[in-house]
């Protein structure tokens, strides 16, 4: 087989990537939403004090099998090491923050790694 006709059947047309994504959107397959993005303070890998989460927990963390593995663990991760700091702002937690720290928890995580400053 030339390398001409290798490279065509390895690489796909636009065509034929558009209608597998129409079916995979059809048939419920897509991946999870960006929705409900959790705030792990990634510009601060030890940060000193936590921040308080904007948006509720998204299909990317609530969505089971279908759930974004590395979100979850990142989230995860991040309660562990951070989450009896205190709130940068001095407040206690916001219902939303109480959201997530409730799916911590749901996930396995320790209730004590999530304690309310």
């Amino acid at each position: 087989m030339s390398p001409a006709i290798r490279r065509r059947l390895r690489t796909p047309s636009p065509g034929a990537v558009l209608v597998l994504l129409s079916a995979l959107a059809m048939a419920g397959c897509s991946a999870p939403s960006d929705d409900g993005r959790f705030d792990a303070q990634s510009a601060s890998p030890s940060p000193t004090c936590r921040v308080h989460q904007k948006t509720e927990p998204g299909r990317r963390y609530t969505g089971g099998p279908r759930a974004d593995t590395g979100a979850v663990l990142e989230m995860m991760r991040y309660y562990t090491a951070h989450g009896t700091k205190r709130f940068c702002d001095g407040r206690g937690p916001t219902a939303t923050d109480r959201e997530w720290t409730d799916l911590y928890a749901r996930l396995g995580g320790e209730r004590a790694h999530v304690t309310a400053r």
